[in-house]
């Protein structure tokens, strides 16, 4: 039996699970991809739906303050009066003249409108939540990366799993092959009970093992369809299993320049720079004179009939002399500038530090994968020998435990360096921006 193409193919939940829980029940598991799970918990994930929510209410400001800035404003009013007056309460008492007159009715039919004509203060504030949209959306961004980097490592986990259930599982098959053979040669009279005793130690060990690794997988594949989405009974089924393929070495220096316009949260930052410079000049502005022209035009008569075209046009000028309150927002402007000065700084340093620890842990798991993947070799072949020694009567079958045991060791260490592997090159699709795409093009199609 090959036990190291047994260890680099994942079994499937179905065959894994079958006869052992109540996912055997389910005829038809979903078959995830890493791209499906991917594209799954964007659809459900919640950081994700408020950070869309976000952009919604930054296109809502961006259009007011478009209507504010540049938009005419538009309005319709109509009103039919019936009324008296008292003159003497307006003071106009003259002999012969009633006190009261009326009653007379009116209608009025108008339109009003209004446009700003020069109004810097209002124009800054709408390039500034223009700016600030396009925050937004770059933020939203940033919160799929995240979320896209936290799936493809509950992927992992559960292809890890996966990986030490098979492993688990052909170290019972070669237990019970044992086993067996420990009872054929006691039988036969070339080996002690102690040496079937021993055998069936390790045959119950390993399938102790068994049990628990195919429990901490079916946990993986609850906390998978969990952040899904899906129902936790949804019987899963992973479509890539965990394999090793080297990424080409790449110099950070042009990694970290090239994240620098990939990453979302980078931008972000300096969108909401450029939105603050913008309310900084609105701010400026508000010392400056407002232009606008207004105007309306309707009828107004006695009677419908009667009704005569009447209207104004008219230019305002509209100047500032005394405001303090100007003083306070450009302190707190200034103030805010300086902070995202600051985080971009201390951001650019981040995505320096994680691109460059990402090449390293790369490097090292490569390295690991390289040694781990030669001490499986050298265990399987271990086990082997002592095998042929045991059934040749050279040898009691305690040498046999032990490499068997050695060869569990060894198992474990090449799933654990692979997984370090895959993990890295997460990390550094994160750290290099655009995580769905480099997540997919650094696994590949399954």
């Amino acid at each position: 039996m090959n036990l190291r193409s047994g260890l680099l193919a994942v079994a499937t939940s179905a065959v894994l699970l079958g006869g052992h829980g109540v996912f055997a029940q389910q005829a038809a598991p979903y078959r995830l991809t890493l791209q499906d799970a991917i594209q799954k918990a964007l659809q459900a994930n919640l950081g994700v739906l408020l950070a869309s929510t976000s952009v919604d209410e930054a296109q809502g400001t961006r259009l007011r303050r478009l209507s504010a800035a540049l938009l005419p404003r538009v309005n319709a009013q109509t009103y039919a009066n019936y009324q008296n007056r008292d003159l003497r309460a307006f003071g106009l008492t003259l002999p012969g003249m009633p006190e009261v007159v009326g009653p007379f009715s009116n209608y009025d039919f108008r339109v009003y409108a209004q446009q700003n004509v020069v109004d810097l203060q209002s124009y800054r504030s709408y390039k500034a939540s223009q700016q600030a949209l396009a925050a937004g959306k770059l933020s939203y961004q940033d919160a799929r990366d995240l979320v896209v980097r936290s799936i493809a490592a509950l992927y992992l986990d559960a292809q890890s799993a996966g990986a030490r259930v098979q492993a688990a599982r052909s170290r019972v098959t070669d237990s019970e092959a044992l086993e067996k053979l420990a009872r054929d040669k006691h039988a036969a009279g070339t080996a002690t009970g102690v040496d079937v005793l021993r055998a069936q130690v390790q045959l119950a060990n390993d399938r102790q093992t068994l049990l628990v690794e195919q429990t901490l997988y079916k946990q993986a594949l609850l906390a998978l369809a969990r952040n899904l989405g899906m129902a936790p009974d949804t019987p899963l089924e992973l479509a890539q299993s965990l394999v090793y393929q080297p990424l080409d070495e790449s110099q950070p220096a042009s990694l970290i320049s090239s994240a620098l316009l990939e990453r979302a949260d980078y931008r972000s930052l300096a969108v909401q720079r450029q939105s603050l410079v913008e309310q900084q000049s609105a701010n400026r502005a508000r010392r400056y004179p407002k232009l606008s022209l207004n105007g309306n035009f309707g009828g107004i008569g006695r009677s419908v009939g009667g009704v005569q075209g009447t209207g104004i046009l008219q230019g305002q000028i509209d100047y500032t002399i005394f405001d303090r309150d100007r003083d306070g927002e450009a302190l707190e402007l200034a103030s805010r500038v300086r902070r995202v000065d600051d985080q971009i700084a201390d951001l650019r340093r981040g995505i320096d530090e994680d691109i460059r620890a990402a090449l390293l842990n790369l490097d090292s798991a490569a390295q690991q994968v390289t040694v781990a993947r030669d001490g499986q070799a050298l265990a399987e072949r271990e086990l082997q020998m002592t095998r042929d020694r045991f059934q040749a009567g050279t040898a009691n079958n305690v040498e046999v435990v032990t490499a068997q045991d050695e060869l569990a060791r060894a198992q474990e260490n090449y799933i654990l360096a692979v997984s370090n592997h895959v993990d890295a090159k997460f990390a550094l699709a994160r750290a290099m921006g655009d995580t769905e795409k480099n997540i997919v093009q650094f696994m590949g199609n399954p």
